[in-house]
């Protein structure tokens, strides 16, 4: 199913959620309005409000606050992305200069925590507590889900399952927080919102170990930054993990000096280590496992344009080349 296809149930509704978020980003600090827009404008896919709306109305939702919703998990993402890039030093992303790359670090980290208050603040204008429970616990998940992930910076002895751990924390709990929340609004049974709950969170564990076979696969027009980022910043991911755990001990030997030094020296023979080891191919047959976890979780909703979307959003999350 083509993205187009996966957000027609809620064209409408993803319409509306850029508006509120255009207006939301306003400021009378000139800087903030820039950066905001820059940032949010940049061309994302939008998949984490898109599963927040497709998430109510599969549920039955018929009010508004769901676009509320599907900005605020937007706004926490963007200012995740603006802290991220200046923690890795990045330097492009979508395909554009990272906004600390064009205003330099400190303006990047202070907007970040602008568009985190921001949304809030919106959280507040929606007046339920349980809607701030989750969105309270899963900030406070992410942010220590982005400490793990610096502890495993240049440790060729990260492990699959340290690696899942940070992931589940720093990719997943949005898209968990999110989908759990379509169910919060429409005040569904807890075995709904529970698997509502599931299907986010293995959409968001198998969306990342897509992103990471691809920064070993795409190429840099495809993915939108420079290919093997990750290994450049010292984060040994999921293939790089594979291939330490499958290769036999020069390949392994390489693979841990690239780990620990981190850089591009060693990325090109990194790739054909990954290659030769079939883990990007393990990688993602590991996501397609998730996938198919999320589209089971959906089935307690029944069939509807929405539920069918849900599914859709499952299948491209593992089937993208972007």
């Amino acid at each position: 199913m083509e993205i187009s296809e996966i957000r027609r149930p809620v064209v409408d509704d993803m319409q509306a959620v850029d508006r509120l978020i255009l207006r939301r980003l306003e400021s009378d600090v000139v800087l903030v309005n820039q950066i905001g827009h820059y940032i949010v404008s940049s061309g994302g896919k939008r998949l984490r409000p898109l599963a927040v709306l497709l998430a109510a109305r599969a549920c039955g939702y018929r009010g508004e606050h769901h676009i509320d919703l599907a900005a605020v998990i937007e706004f926490i993402h963007t200012s995740t992305l603006l802290h991220d890039d200046v923690v890795d030093g990045s330097k492009l992303r979508r395909s554009r200069e990272t906004a600390n790359a064009v205003w330099g670090n400190e303006a990047s980290v202070l907007v970040g925590d602008f568009l985190y208050s921001r949304a809030f603040e919106m959280m507040v204008d929606v007046n339920i507590m349980r809607v701030m429970e989750v969105l309270a616990h899963a900030t406070n998940r992410i942010a220590a889900g982005e400490v793990m992930q610096l502890l495993n910076c240049n440790d060729p002895d990260t492990s699959e399952a340290r690696y899942m751990e940070v992931i589940q924390r720093k990719t997943a709990t949005l898209f968990e927080a999110g989908t759990r929340l379509g169910a919060v609004l429409a005040d569904s049974p807890a075995a709904v919102e529970e698997a509502m709950t599931e299907y986010g969170r293995s959409l968001g564990i198998a969306f990342q170990l897509v992103d990471d076979a691809l920064d070993y696969s795409a190429s840099d027009e495809e993915l939108g930054k420079n290919i093997g980022d990750d290994l450049a910043e010292g984060k040994p991911t999921l293939p790089i993990i594979r291939a330490m755990m499958v290769g036999d001990g020069e390949q392994r030997d390489l693979l841990r000096v690239a780990i620990e030094s981190g850089g591009r020296e060693h990325i090109e023979a990194v790739a054909r280590i990954i290659a030769a080891t079939d883990s990007i191919d393990y990688t993602v047959e590991l996501a397609r496992g998730y996938a198919e976890s999320a589209k089971a979780a959906v089935a307690i909703l029944g069939t509807s344009p929405a539920c069918d979307a849900l599914i859709g959003l499952a299948d491209f999350a593992v089937s993208r080349t972007y």
